[in-house]
């Protein structure tokens, strides 16, 4: 048996020596390597937080002590070392662990989120609610956070109150040079002087001490008094940031050393005020490939396929000579990517902004063909709309490429700086519905609703990729705030347009007339599920119309009332929330123009967060697909026939 099989829960590695919890740090090492391998899933980030997530548990009792793991995409050995190691097999899968930390899945996980950057600020509410409360023996609060997710503001918000309250806590600043693409900006700089420059760190402790015994100055410094050690330190002192803000800092210390971990962290538990642990890891540590790859070996290995790692090496490739499967459709984002170079080529003024995600947005292709032209703001989409904004008020025709879950954490830019001012900015939806494993944090459902109540935005989807060509062109002849949605994975398989058109804003087109009874408006991914529907249903000798709405807002109005004023039925079908969504606008519109007679069943996803899993399983499970469509559709239609007998 190997000492990790004796691991059941945190308490278990109270007991063991530190030789003994190198030994389960490599073992929880293979364990990831050798699961992930199979399933996939996030690898790179959790192969460097093997030693962190053993000294944390060995030193801390949780749940009552409360560790914290930003985003999540580090935290699988947490998972194995808190009870789930067998399960680990699971994670990703449908009714299998979820992809990131969740409340509901263990009381170890103490937060659950899927967006970057927020575990300091629960910890400064976790810290101070263990202080509101008197808990007589009150617990730790520890907040592990990578170097990628301090780009987001939200973390520089927690860390500004935590040191004004003097909040005990601590913060484990996990540097590994990378979140899911390279770094960027001032403060990745930063990071990588401080870790690759140990004349800087080793000399820390003790630089204030020696500034009187330079020489030829040491007297000068004395004289000058604080100010002068203060500036000097904060040239010499990688911890200074931290210190301003009344944090106490240590580091760099070794991520990967089980004793100076142990040691650093025991020191910062027991000091009772805000305390910093930066260590510096490595992404992909004991994955060859990753470690060993530089940035795109790291880049490469965020994240594991199913089956693409065998015996610890990356699979070996298909065995030539075996006749090779057709060629997929490209992928929507790729489809984008390619059609914004294009779009850069013809218009000189666009540019486009992403916040961490250049590969997957698809600007990757633009930054490699155009760098110029490519921006990439750090794990902050705040500050991505408020740049669009500056760019577009000077001329620039700004596209932010932001998925649809994380475009959320910007919603107050959209609406107070975006569409308030009618400024020129082009919202170019990502991942929007249902995005598969990932799960409800990073499903896209909500975009439709959220924009759609915005004065002065237009609205627009695409049913395949060559109608997102068109889209993306239509959105760069427009003034104004313009957003269109697309969803995850491959496109439909049509052919692209040699040259794009542009589309007239607000209108919709019928794709097939039907006998009368039934017409289904599909809006963006929902147009195919319309399509596959209306199959079925001919196949049962009812001939139903299809339409494409094309846009959400402007809806196109008298298409609706035509088609409300031939059909008994009008059926919606949208891939995101029901409320506030495209089939409320339908209703909406149909009801300001006294349309009264046709019925209208809106097709879309439940009120409720929906789990993890495949796509293609997540649509079965709340209703969105052509066969059960088909079926609610002959449900009303009998029930209208028994009423009219």
């Amino acid at each position: 048996m190997t000492l990790l099989q004796r691991i059941n829960a945190p308490q278990d590695l109270h007991r063991l020596s530190e030789d003994e919890l190198g030994r389960v740090a490599q073992e929880v090492r293979e364990h990831i390597i050798s699961t992930v391998g199979q399933i996939g899933g996030h690898f790179g980030a959790n192969l460097g937080t093997c030693e962190l997530a053993v000294a944390l548990h060995s030193l801390m009792d949780s749940p009552r002590d409360k560790i914290l793991w930003d985003v999540g995409h580090q935290a699988y050995p947490h998972k194995v070392l808190t009870g789930r190691r067998d399960q680990l097999a699971t994670i990703r899968k449908y009714e299998g662990l979820a992809p990131f930390c969740s409340i509901a899945e263990s009381e170890h996980d103490i937060m659950g989120a899927g967006h970057a950057s927020t575990s300091i600020g629960y910890a400064v509410g976790l810290a101070q609610a263990m202080r509101t409360l008197g808990r007589p023996v009150p617990g730790n609060v520890v907040a592990v956070i990578g170097d990628g997710a301090m780009t987001g503001g939200v973390a520089f918000e927690a860390i500004h109150q935590a040191g004004g309250m003097g909040t005990p806590m601590v913060v484990v600043l996990n540097d590994n040079g990378m979140s899911i693409a390279p770094n960027v900006g001032a403060l990745s700089r930063y990071f990588t002087r401080v870790r690759l420059n140990p004349r800087l760190w080793h000399t820390r402790e003790n630089v204030e001490e020696r500034l009187s015994e330079l020489p030829g100055i040491g007297r000068r410094v004395e004289r000058f008094g604080p100010q002068m050690k203060e500036s000097i330190k904060a040239f010499w002192a990688p911890g200074l940031f931290w210190e301003e803000l009344d944090w106490a800092y240590t580091g760099v210390i070794d991520g990967h050393d089980i004793r100076a971990l142990r040691l650093a962290l025991r020191s910062a538990l027991a000091a009772e005020r805000p305390v910093v642990v930066h260590i510096a890891t490595v992404k992909g540590k004991g994955f060859a490939p990753s470690e060993q790859g530089g940035l795109e070996g790291m880049e490469r290995w965020h994240a594991a396929k199913p089956n693409s790692i065998a015996n610890g090496a990356p699979a070996p490739p298909p065995v030539l000579g075996r006749p090779a499967p057709p060629a997929p459709p490209p992928l929507y984002t790729t489809v984008f990517g390619n059609a914004l170079v294009a779009e850069c080529r013809r218009d000189p003024r666009v540019v486009a902004i992403t916040a961490a995600m250049n590969t997957g947005t698809g600007l990757d292709i633009l930054q490699k063909a155009m760098p110029e032209r490519y921006f990439d703001v750090g794990i902050a989409e705040q500050q991505a709309i408020l740049f669009a904004c500056g760019l577009a008020l000077e001329g620039v025709k700004p596209i932010a490429a932001i998925y649809s879950t994380f475009l959320q954490r910007a919603y107050d830019q959209i609406i107070h700086d975006v569409c308030l001012q009618k400024l020129n900015v082009v919202f170019a939806l990502d991942r929007a519905g249902l995005v598969g494993d990932d799960g409800p944090t990073h499903h896209g459902v909500f975009d439709i609703a959220y924009m759609r109540a915005l004065p002065n935005m237009t609205l627009m989807a695409p049913r395949d990729e060559a109608m997102l060509v068109h889209m993306l062109h239509t959105a760069l002849t427009q003034d104004g705030p313009i957003a269109l949605r697309y969803p995850r994975g491959e496109a439909i398989g049509v052919p692209l347009p040699s040259v794009p058109a542009a589309i007239e804003i607000g209108t919709g087109e019928i794709l097939r007339d039907g006998d009368g009874k039934v017409a289904i408006v599909g809006y963006g991914s929902g147009v195919a599920k319309a399509l596959e529907a209306a199959d079925l249903l001919s196949e049962r000798g009812l001939d139903v119309t299809v339409a494409d709405a094309r846009f959400a807002k402007p809806i196109d109005a008298g298409l609706m009332a035509q088609l409300a004023a031939e059909h008994e039925l009008l059926v919606t079908v949208e891939e995101g929330v029901l409320a506030g969504g495209f089939g409320s606008a339908v209703w909406e519109t149909l009801n300001d123009g006294a349309t009264h007679d046709v019925q209208i069943l809106r097709v879309g996803l439940p009120d409720r967060f929906v789990t993890h899993g495949t796509v293609a399983l997540l649509h079965s499970e709340v209703g969105f697909t052509g066969r059960r469509i088909a079926e609610r559709i002959e449900a009303v239609v009998s029930d209208r026939a028994i009423a009219g007998t």
